[in-house]
Formats: structure tokens, sequence, C-alpha cells
């Protein structure tokens, strides 16, 4: 598909008259800086008097932390990457790979260092290398941390943190139109978000708008990310309500020192962020060049709170008239978001944070122009969706050991859908969806870190949720089948419950080889009045200096969507679905860690799943494991089961001489039992996901201070499975007619997907720029939207669509 030439050019010459002054002085010396924190990995106390050196300066370049634990390197020359060696007497050392500066950006680092359980004369103890450990100390399998660097470099990404999953072993996603996660053949929905510590609602532009647990794009940007989590099975003990895994998103805290902002254009829309001191930074004149920022860098020196804000808008009928008919799909969704963080330090009292994340999301799609040639039931569809999160987060230091942190947070979420039937005419038929669904909620969580030897470490906490809800959802029978059929009230209610758990999970370093981690999480919900103990155990054997084996079982529950509780039975008038219990899933899973050189990383991970009381249609093949849409219309049971096993494996070869890669393979078998109790494969049962993706840097320039950046990623994966269609009573109802009898029975077409990424980036001083290409389904794959009643052929045919997703743009950061 080639852009419309009449447009694009507009475009190209806005970017060339936007990046002229890249081409000027270019001959002018450019530096940037890495400053950052350390602290004791299992207390969070900063850690006084550690050596972070640069690894292969000649002389050596480095730098001691102060008594707050910050530190500060020298003026680094930009367009290469550093890697740091950190060290203190009485810890682990560690390896900061390839930490990349910018002249526009300080690079801030927050490094954690775990205390020796043994002296130095004992053991001889080697740097942690595994870029991908979890930031959490007490997850011992089934975590990786995502971070900052990958979300920004890797295809497919699109800035989006959600599409960076599939990048990653165990995990698919649906398409290009949309960036649902799929956790080891479960379904998305079944994936938790957290951001901040607190979970939030699925935090997607049009959630659930093509189906359950994914939308068009994360409604953060990962330009606002700091490193976090991402758990794809037997997550510690302070996680509950996920089945399948977690995403535990933090935001990146503001600079304290410099303000600093960025502006970008593109096809996809526009983004600008600000981030800084409270306070003034340093005059230019008083303060001449970099360096002489670090008067200002102590802490003490100056107030440390900062802020940060980011806002992104959007409108898609842009790239649709730039790059043809390949967007006409998303053409009529418009969007804006907006992220925040204020970080408020004290001398004596903690740390007060307030942060929030909000959407505002519209569709529209009208009748197609051409109704006499249209071969489909014409209808439109208007949505309109919106969500609100803000918290308010407290940290303090309890004595020299212990710390306490506290989350208040606040969401609303609306979505208001409605769709119209229409005949070949033009004229409105019958209403096939009226839903608004409004929810809120409150969320306490607190918990108490404590690091009680250098071999202990107990985290004990709770979450209490008080959830408010206003549902109304008016629906056809057989939606979206539509066949003249009146439209009915299937839950219209109004109310609030609650939800309550406590947790505590305990880290004890046995010695320097062997750890467990032992954890019990205990749940409540007023609304069914249920109660759940979930154990979650895990033991981890350093084999070899490199090499690492670790076991993790674990209980996990879910409750379902709030509407899905107030479906009514027609002939009763009462709501079934109340109770409803929890659908739980036990986990055990297996890793294998090997760090084959400095460089090179594999893991190797076997994993099995077994849910049960799933929610379930009694005596039919339906199970919520293969839910489609965000509303309900069945009457359920808790009778259903599951059943995941697989292998992960992931080959990665971390950025080093300007190259990288990441080599992933995933083969599982996902099943269900339905209401009917025959076992059958789930709808996301691909079988197989392989993912190739890497990407190459050049220096360019007279002074090598520009970076030129080329990134891939190719995926092949299964096809999912569905129901074929009763042809015969298809043509005599004129509508799509499932045999059931047959429920996912066949499958579709492997899939071959590739993503590509090529960016400029021109340094500065004080300033950078770039210019980059970024195309999601670069190989026009088809992918189906379900299926409809053909009228001119008479028959059912699948909808497909080659969504191609390209952004170009202009991003300048000072």
């Amino acid at each position: 598909m080639v852009p419309k030439v009449a447009q694009l050019p507009h475009l190209l010459l806005l970017i060339v008259i936007l990046c002229y002054p890249m081409l000027t002085h270019a001959g002018e010396a450019v530096t940037g800086r890495i400053r950052g924190i350390v602290t004791d990995a299992a207390s969070g106390k900063p850690l006084t008097n550690v050596q972070v050196i640069i690894v292969g300066s000649s002389p050596t370049m480095g730098a001691a932390t102060d008594t707050l634990g910050t530190f500060k390197l020298p003026p680094l020359v930009v367009g290469r990457r550093y890697t740091l060696y950190v060290t203190s007497i009485g810890y682990e050392p560690a390896t900061i790979r390839q930490v990349s500066i910018s002249s526009a950006k300080e690079t801030v680092l927050s490094i954690t260092l775990k205390e020796s359980i043994q002296s130095l004369d004992e053991v001889i103890i080697r740097p942690k290398l595994n870029k991908g450990a979890p930031l959490n100390d007490m997850a011992l399998s089934g975590a990786r941390m995502i971070s900052m660097d990958e979300a920004s470099r890797y295809a497919g990404g699109i800035d989006d943190p959600g599409r960076l999953m599939g990048s990653f072993a165990g995990v698919a996603s649906s398409g290009a139109a949309n960036n649902d996660i799929a956790i080891r053949g479960n379904s998305p929905q079944f994936l938790q978000w957290k951001l901040e510590g607190v979970e939030i609602p699925n935090p997607n532009h049009f959630p659930e708008s093509i189906g359950v647990g994914g939308g068009i794009l994360t409604a953060f940007s990962t330009n606002v990310m700091a490193n976090s989590d991402f758990y794809t099975g037997a997550f510690p003990a302070e996680y509950d309500n996920a089945l399948a895994g977690v995403f535990d998103v933090n935001l990146r805290t503001g600079d304290n020192l410099y303000h600093e902002h960025s502006a970008q254009i593109g096809t996809l829309g526009i983004e600008v962020s600000t981030e800084g001191p409270f306070h003034p930074s340093p005059k230019a004149s008083a303060y001449p060049g970099l360096y002489n920022k670090e008067k200002y860098l102590h802490p003490e020196h100056k107030n440390r709170a900062s802020y940060l804000i980011n806002y992104r808008a959007s409108t898609l009928a842009l790239s649709a008239k730039m790059f043809g008919g390949i967007l006409d799909k998303i053409s009529g969704m418009r969007y804006q978001d907006w992220t925040y963080k204020f970080n408020f330090p004290t001398a004596h009292a903690g740390t007060f944070t307030l942060w929030g994340i909000g959407t505002f999301d519209d569709y529209d799609q009208p009748l197609p122009k051409d109704l006499a040639h249209t071969s489909y039931l014409p209808y439109t569809d208007n949505a309109h969706q919106a969500m609100n999160v803000a918290g308010l987060s407290y940290k303090f230091y309890i004595g020299a050991n212990s710390y306490l942190k506290s989350v208040l947070a606040y969401n609303y979420t609306t979505n208001h859908r409605v769709i119209d039937q229409y005949d070949m005419l033009g004229e409105m038929v019958a209403p096939m969806a009226n839903m608004k669904l409004d929810n809120n909620s409150l969320t306490l969580h607190s918990f108490l870190n404590s690091k009680i030897s250098a071999r202990i470490t107990n985290r004990l906490g709770l979450t209490a949720t008080k959830l408010f809800y206003k549902d109304n959802l008016n629906i056809i029978p057989n939606f979206p089948y539509a066949n003249g059929e009146a439209i009915q009230n299937v839950a219209n209610s109004s109310g609030n419950s609650l939800a309550v758990s406590l947790f505590n999970q305990t880290n004890y370093r046995m010695s320097n080889r062997w750890t467990l981690q032992v954890g019990l999480n205990a749940s409540y919900f007023k609304l069914n009045n249920e109660t759940t103990l979930e154990p979650r155990v895990a033991l981890k054997w350093l084999v070899a200096p490199k090499m690492s084996l670790a076991l993790a079982y674990g209980l996990h529950s879910r409750r379902e969507n709030l509407e899905y509780y107030f479906v009514e039975n027609a002939n009763s008038q009462t709501q079934p679905n109340k109770e409803l219990k929890q659908a739980k899933a036990h986990h055990l899973v297996f890793t294998c860690d090997w760090n084959i050189n400095e460089n090179l990383h594999f893991k190797v991970e076997p994993y099995y799943q077994e849910l049960f009381d799933i929610p379930v249609e009694a005596d039919t093949p339906f199970s919520i494991i293969n839910q489609q849409y965000f509303w309900m219309t069945r009457l359920l049971t808790n009778s259903g089961k599951g059943r995941n096993y697989g292998i992960d494996f992931t080959l990665e070869r971390y950025l080093q001489d300007g190259y990288y890669y990441l080599v992933t393979a995933s083969v599982f078998d996902s099943r269900y039992q339905g209401g009917d109790g025959e076992w059958r494969n789930t709808a996301l049962n691909r079988h197989y996901v392989f993912n190739l993706l890497g990407g190459k840097e050049w220096t360019v320039g007279k002074t090598r201070r520009n970076v030129l950046g080329v990134n891939l990623r190719f995926n092949f994966m299964g096809g999912g499975y569905y129901t074929p269609f009763d042809a015969e009573r298809s043509v005599a109802e004129q509508r799509p007619v499932e045999d059931t009898a047959h429920t996912l029975s066949c499958q579709h077409k492997p899939a071959f997907v590739a993503n590509a990424t090529l960016n400029f980036k021109m340094n500065r001083q004080n300033c950078t720029h770039e210019i980059a290409f970024k195309i999601l389904n670069a190989t026009g794959h088809d992918d189906s939207y379900g299926y409809s009643y053909n009228f001119m052929k008479q028959k059912v045919t699948e909808i497909k669509g080659k969504i191609i997703i390209p952004n170009l743009y202009y991003r300048i950061s000072f």
C-alpha cells in the first residue's frame, strides 16, 4: 500500500522545516549526563559510598554515592552507550548494561543492590548480569523486567506498552488492530493491569471494542514508563484478582534538577511532554555548560519535588487520508490521553506522590457510502468511552530496615455504545444495542516491607476496594447476528460492593545459592460473600555462577466484570449470576536461567495450569474463557474447567557493539470444559508462537554523536479456533447460525507478521531531534474480524481486514 502522493509531501515538507536546526552547528562538542540513586534491594534504604564505574573507560571514570545514595558521573559523549559496574563492600555487585544518554535529557537511574549473606573470604561474588530479572525480589520465577530502553527500541511497539508484550515468550496478540495480551492460551481479560501498585481498569483506548482485554493503543506512552515487571504465572502473594498474569507498571519520576520538554508530530497525532523541578533551573549565564548542573544535584541543595506531564491527541482519520484505504476500518476513531506524576519528597515525613492517567475516546462508524453494492447488513456504531485514574502514594521509612508504602486511588470508567440496524435503502430498521456502563472504585493498598536480616525480608499488606456500579445493557438476542429481533434489557443495576485482600510473603535467602519465597493471600468479595485462601511458594537454586533453577507454585483467583453478575433471568426476574464464585487456577512453573556469556542469555520455562470454578453456561459449550465481548447476556454456573500446559524458550543477545536480538518460542496446548462437559480447544489455542526480533545502531556524523537505528520483528503463530456455521439454517434465517455441535473445531490459518522501525536521532547541545518511521503489519496479513451474512452470495462469509498501521513522526527534545 503506497501513501497518497497528494498528502504525503505536505507532511514531509513540514518535517524538513522542523529539522532545519539539525543541519547547523555541526561541529560543537555535545555531552550528556548519567546520574541516579543506589538503594538496598530489601529495605529500600539509600546506600552510601557505593562505587559506580564506567566499564572500559581509560582513565577510569566513575563516582561514589553520597550520604543520600545519589551519584553523578562526569559529562559523557553522546551517541554511544555505557556499561556501569556498581559495587559496595558487603553487597553483591551489579552490572547495568548499555545505558543510553541524550544531550537533551539527563539519564537518571535507580539501582538496587542485594546484601551479601556471606563474607568475602567465603565466596566469590559475581555481578548480576541478567537485565531481564524482575524488579520485585519476591518473584523467583515466571516474571521479567521491562526496561524503558526496550520499550522505546523494540519494533512493533509504536510507543505502546501493550504491544511490546507480544515480543516475549508465552504471549500472543490478535492482530494489528488490537493490542490484547493473551498469556499461555488464556483469555486477555485474565490479565491484571497495575499502575503505581494499584489495580486499574483496562487502560487502553477503545477498550474491549474488538475483543475483551485489549484496545487500539495503551492509554499511556512508553515515554512516561519507568522499568516495570511483567508476570506470566505463579506470581507472588501481593498480587490478587488475576488468573493469567500481571503487568505491574511504574511511572517514571520527573527530573528534579532540570526542566526538560519534548514535542512530537506525526501521522498518528501529536504528543507533548514536560518535566522538571518545582524550583528554577540553573541559569546558563551563571552556570555555563552541563557540568555545572552538579551544584544543584544534591537533594540538600534544593527542594527535590518534581513534576512529569504528558499529553497525546490523535485522529486516525489523518493517517487514513495519507495512507489510503489501509486504515479505513479505524479511521473514525478519535482519542486523547494524559499522564501526570508530581513527586514531593520531604526531609523527615516521607515522600508524597500524586499521579494519574486519563482517556477520552470517540468512535463513529457511519453507513457505507454505496448501499446499493453493500453485501452485508448495514449498521451504524457509535461509542463514547472515558477513563480517569488518580492516586496519592505515600512512602515512609521506619527505622533503618523497614518502610511503609500506601496508595489511595480513585478510578472512573464510562462506556456508552449505540448500534443501529439499517436496510439497504438507508432506513433505520431497529436498534441492535444500547449499552451504558458507569463504574467507579476507591482503592486503598498498603504494605509494610521489613528487612529482618540479610537473609530474611517480609512484606505484609492489604488491599481494600469499594466498587460502585451503574449499568444498563440493552441488546438483541444472538448479537451481533441480527435478524429483526427486538432489543431486550438484559441487565439494569446500580449499587456498590466491597473486595478486600490480605497478604503476607517472606523471602528467605538460605544461602548464596538457595532462596525460598513463601506467601499467602486471603481475599473476600462481598457481592457473593466468598472468601478464598491462596498459597504461593517458590524455590530458587543457583546451580553455578551463571545458571539458576527455580520452581514456583501459586493458587490464583479472579472476580468477573461487575456487569456479568447482574444479568437477569427473564422468567424469574432474578439475577442468578450474583452467586458466581471467583474463577481459580493452580499455576506450576519451572525456570532454567543461563547466562551463556556476558552478552547472551537463555531461559526455558515449562509450565502447567489447572483452571477450575470457571463460569460456563449450563448444557452449552460456552465458557468465560472464550468470551469475546465486554457485556454478558448468559446465566452462568461455576462448573467449568480449563487446562494449559507448554514450554517457553528465550534466547536474548543484549545490546553490545551496536546490535541485539531476541528469539522466543512457545509451544503449548490450551483446552477447556464447557457447560456441556465436553473438552475442546480454547479460542486462543494457537499451539505455537515464534518471535525473531533484533536491531542495529550506527553512530554517524563527523563527531559520531548522531544515531541511526533499524529494528525489525517477525512473528509467526498458529491460528485461533472458531465455530463453523450451519449453512442451511443460516440461509433460512438470513443470518449466521453457528453449528454448536462442532464448537471451536475449526482453526484459522497461521499468521506471519513483520514490523519495522527506522529512526535517526541527532544530538545537539541541550537538544535532540529524531525522525522515525514505524510500521505494524508490514507483510499485510489479513486479520479475521468475525463473520456476517452475505446477501449477494446468500451465505456466511468471513470479514477480513488487512490493517497496516504506519507512523511517520518528528520529535524534538530540549
